[in-house]
């Protein structure tokens, strides 16, 4: 998978897709499908903002319920169990204790009962999973005993007991949009990460094609396209701005963050649920042998642009954290790695954003003036391939061209072509005995049938099986990401392509090991691999203001 922005030649297409988080690579995808000739511009990295912050939960939307927005978690329980099937090594079912207390009111016993009744309701077809293993489970009550049994450090005051139900954890979501952009790059769509979209070409009112800026090398192209769909996320309204100055397209952003501690708060069976007495949730999620925790969620006013975590936010997470779950003792020293990103709420949508609908909108923006314009604003990571088919079949229409039925959710995405998940892993440890349990655990999940790639790179080049981590990931991981996964820096590599950054800095020699081996990929001198190095560091120190 190469930039297509490196050669590009004037090629027309017929879908330009501004944005490479997980809702423009699914849009590409399926516009792909459909025979199309689509080309996918992201101004940074694939995934790096929004679609890299999630809780790691592919999830139905339980408290949607108490919005009434049934509809929403429907299509969100419908697409949880998709994506079980299409991305079988990213997806899988894990238990969620919501633990219940008497404050406040919409926590207790009662109530939740009703909830998780209607949350198998609207689940129906859960157990339509290609693999079995995938199959999702009824939810059932458990007692303030075994609650406390099961996970000591649940606080006991006001604990009534805990609903088990089960979502689906994704271990690695970066990687899954990668495998949607990989998947739209099969079908013959181009994609090109660091290209910036400064401005539209617009003729008599119609949009045809962008104006971009390859931010590694200041080149500028002009790109034309039939259709462009604006999926900036977070900097929709600021992208239609610059196609027409004074829209009236405007979002509001929220602000979540999660932190990450290997503090021992979980036994590491259940992801545990908690309602704070002012009736906000926030979820503890044991992930790679740490605590996963968040997530925030209050209003953002500033440029996107300038968003950052700060240690404010953080205290504020530790402190819902400290009064609801634990001993009180969770500290701003236990935090070992905090990220944070923006969520597009669509206008309509109520002022205060923790209550607000998780739904999305498109927009045709031919009614201001600016056929050949459709915006995507809000929505979900767990819906995204839901809402391109949504987008799509309304481009189609404007093209004049039979939509047909889109098969995105019918096929295996790029690398996860695997029908049965434990007989995959079995005879992946059985084969590759040249390799450590630990490393082929990691590739087989993470990388699915790619995994074969990158131990074929590991076997010709012997210098890169040095193992980087107690997950067993190794130096192949980072060639591969260079040479077949666009990966343009080391932050690309180290966070989004693989997993050794994202549990926190994994130290000066780790990282100095990494970006060497991508600097003889990509011919960096010694000032750029130190560079490189140093822009890394800083972004993953914790804030400490």
């Amino acid at each position: 998978m190469k930039r297509f922005i490196d050669n590009y030649q004037g090629e027309h297409f017929d879908i330009i897709v501004i944005g490479g988080g997980i809702t423009g690579a699914s849009i590409a995808y399926d516009a792909a499908t459909r025979g199309l000739k689509v080309a996918l511009v992201e101004k940074k990295d694939f995934s790096w903002a929004t679609s890299s912050v999630t809780s790691k939960l592919i999830h139905g939307g339980l408290r949607y319920l108490a919005n009434g927005e049934f509809g929403l978690v429907r299509e969100s329980l419908r697409e949880r169990r998709v994506l079980e099937n299409i991305a079988p090594n990213f997806v899988y079912p894990t238990p969620i204790m919501m633990t219940h207390s008497s404050l406040p009111i919409s926590n207790r016993k009662r109530v939740m009962k009703v909830a998780m009744l209607l949350y198998d309701m609207l689940s129906f077809d859960k157990g339509f999973t290609w693999d079995k293993s995938k199959k999702v489970p009824y939810h059932h009550s458990m007692s303030k005993d075994k609650v406390l049994i099961n996970e000591p450090n649940v606080r006991k005051d006001r604990l009534t007991g805990a609903s088990i139900f089960y979502d689906c954890t994704s271990i690695f979501p970066e990687r899954l949009t990668l495998a949607f952009i990989k998947s739209a790059v099969s079908y013959g769509a181009k994609a090109a990460n660091y290209t910036l979209v400064n401005g539209f070409l617009i003729e008599d009112n119609r949009v045809t094609g962008v104006k971009v800026t390859d931010t590694l090398n200041g080149a500028t192209h002009e790109i034309r396209g039939k259709i462009t769909i604006n999926c900036g996320g977070p900097w929709a309204d600021i992208i239609l701005g610059l196609a027409k100055p004074g829209s009236s397209c405007s979002l509001r952003r929220s602000e979540g963050i999660h932190i990450i501690t290997n503090k021992k708060m979980l036994s590491g069976k259940y992801v545990v649920g908690t309602i704070t007495p002012k009736g906000r949730h926030f979820f503890l999620i044991p992930w790679r042998n740490h605590t996963l925790i968040g997530t925030t969620d209050k209003p953002y006013s500033g440029s996107p642009d300038d968003y950052r975590v700060t240690k404010e936010s953080i205290i504020e997470l530790i402190n819902e954290v400290n009064m609801s779950f634990g001993d009180g003792s969770l500290s701003y020293e236990d935090v070992r790695y905090a990220f944070g990103g923006l969520r597009p709420l669509v206008e309509e949508q109520t002022e205060e954003t923790y209550s607000s609908s998780r739904k999305y909108e498109i927009y045709d923006n031919k009614n201001e003036g600016l056929d050949g314009l459709v915006t995507v604003e809000g929505g979900k990571y767990t819906t995204s391939r839901n809402l391109a088919e949504n987008c799509m079949n309304l481009v189609m229409h404007k093209m004049g061209i039979p939509a047909g039925a889109a098969i995105t959710g019918r096929k295996y995405l790029w690398g996860c072509e695997i029908k049965d998940m434990n007989t995959f892993m079995y005879d992946l440890q059985k084969n590759n005995r040249d390799f450590s349990g630990e490393t082929v655990e990691y590739l087989g999940r993470n990388y699915g049938t790619e995994c074969f790639d990158v131990m074929g790179i590991a076997r010709s080049e012997k210098h890169l099986t040095d193992v980087l981590d107690s997950d067993g990931e190794i130096l192949a991981q980072v060639s591969h990401a260079v040479r077949n996964e666009m990966a343009q820096k080391l932050s690309d590599i180290v966070l989004r392509r693989t997993g050794i950054a994202t549990l926190g800095n994994p130290g000066t020699d780790i990282l100095e090991k990494v970006a060497e081996t991508a600097g003889r990929e990509l011919h960096w001198n010694t000032k750029r691999i130190s560079d490189e190095i140093e822009e890394t560091v800083n972004l993953l120190r914790v804030p400490a203001e």
